[in-house]
């Protein structure tokens, strides 16, 4: 099959890789980008509980990419030649793409969208409203908090704090990260010493109640991000709802977001945006389009 500049493509298959991922929007959102360029590509579902159970779709000549999710964020870099900068510094996989080198050979480069998915909306967020975020708060310690750490950084927010059940595993997110900047972990949500005007949530919302987040909208205007999509309105955005001043993100935004720059390291060309968010909304029964979604 040609390409839309009109080269032969051979066929190839992506795979979204995880544990309890049978929900995933990710088929839908990249099946409709090759569907719209006219790429012969197919992108599927693999669960599994190790990511060496999936080592035999990576090896496959058929392999065309991946996406990564939990929990083999912090393990699929074995099966990587190379790692990007962003994916180094975070510790965590979420694209696996292939390439060859100058000599032919099949490379595996793993990267992570993550962080320039969130970067994306902040920076949207900044252009937006006229104000640059000066703290932010990440809840939760996972792969996905170490991507939303490393996006505020990398946007500017100076003053960043890191709250999550098990100490431990906070303080070795902020260790990992200690050349790179510093981050404050805080045993609770009621240590914050004033309200932040970004706040991202990393963790699944069944875990949540809104009760634990009333605290944390004093500020009178800000960014609250919930990675978590199931359900669409989580307890962290349906308090952030409730305060006038505040726009909240879905983690379906953050999915697309994200997917855009994965449909460009796939392919490499410009993702149909329409096309993907069309095929979301179609699939969902609708779905809310912020305006850091304009295409």
């Amino acid at each position: 099959m040609a390409a839309p500049n009109g080269t032969s493509v051979p066929s190839k298959q992506f795979h979204i890789f995880g544990n309890s991922i049978s929900f995933s929007i990710s088929p839908t959102i990249h099946n409709a980008g090759f569907q719209h360029d006219g790429l012969p590509f197919d992108y599927d579902i693999r669960e599994s509980p190790i990511i060496e159970d999936v080592a035999h779709l990576i090896e496959s000549e058929a392999f065309g990419g991946a996406s990564v999710t939990m929990p083999h964020k912090l393990h699929a870099h074995k099966y990587c030649q190379h790692l990007t900068e962003a994916a180094r510094l975070i510790g965590a996989v979420n694209t696996l793409v292939v390439s060859s080198d100058s000599e032919g050979n099949r490379v595996i480069t793993g990267d992570n969208t993550d962080w320039s998915g969130l970067y994306f909306i902040l920076d949207s967020y900044a252009v937006r409203s006229g104000r640059r975020p000066q703290a932010g708060l990440v809840i939760g310690a996972g792969g996905a908090s170490r991507a939303a750490l490393y996006a505020l950084h990398r946007a500017g927010v100076e003053t960043l704090y890191l709250v999550n059940r098990t100490a431990s595993a906070a303080e070795a997110v902020r260790n990992a990260f200690a050349s790179q900047f510093t981050i404050t972990v805080l045993a609770t949500l009621e240590e914050l010493p004033a309200s932040p005007d970004v706040i991202i949530g990393t963790i699944p919302a069944d875990k949540t109640t809104e009760e634990q987040f009333r605290s944390l909208f004093g500020r009178s205007a800000g960014l609250c991000i919930d990675m978590s999509y199931k359900p669409r309105k989580t307890p962290l955005l349906a308090v952030a709802q409730q305060h006038a001043g505040w726009e909240t993100t879905t983690g379906l935004q953050v999915l697309l977001t994200q997917a855009f720059d994965q449909y460009r390291l796939f392919t490499g060309l410009e993702p149909p945006k329409k096309a993907m968010i069309d095929a979301v909304t179609l699939r969902e029964g609708g779905m809310q389009i912020g305006p850091e979604m304009a295409f």
